[in-house]
Formats: structure tokens, sequence, C-alpha cells
């Protein structure tokens, strides 16, 4: 992943005019709108930084035999009805 690099720009008056315009139609932040603005003045434009890939890492969660863990959500469900029902 890249660091992200924090820097103070001196804009002439001009480009802070369409900055802010831009900022204000598009409803993006500044941030977003500059860095989009650089990518697309260096010929980069749509490219974005490599990501690393998303790795999904199970879990056992050793649930004792007899436990059905595809009704977890309705066993959820029960115990709130009963605690509303309580209440």
């Amino acid at each position: 992943m890249m660091a992200l690099m924090r820097m103070t720009l001196t804009i002439d008056p001009d480009v802070a005019q369409l900055l802010r315009r831009e900022i204000r139609c598009s409803d993006r932040s500044m941030k977003a709108v500059v860095n989009d603005a650089l990518r697309a003045g260096l010929g980069i434009r749509g490219k974005r930084p490599p990501t690393s890939r998303f790795k999904v890492k199970p879990h056992g969660f050793g649930f004792r035999p007899g436990i059905d863990i595809h009704r977890l959500n309705q066993l959820a469900d029960e115990l709130e009805a009963e605690e509303w029902g309580a209440g």
C-alpha cells in the first residue's frame, strides 16, 4: 500500500476558482478533485494505485455438536423477541 503524502500547494486564483466550482458541482472533497485533476494532467486518468489483494481468513468457531450454525439468525431473533416480550 502506498503511503499518503501531505503537501502544501500555492494555487493561482483562477485555478482556485475552477477548483471551488468543481468541488461544488461534483459534491466531492477537495482532496478527490485535486487528485483526479493531477492524475488527468499527468496522463494517468482513471488509473488507481495498485492495492493489495483482499484475502479471507477462515476461522473455526468451535461450536458444540448439535448447534446448527445455519439457524443462528433465527436463534438471535427468538432471543430478541423474548427480551421485548419480557420488558
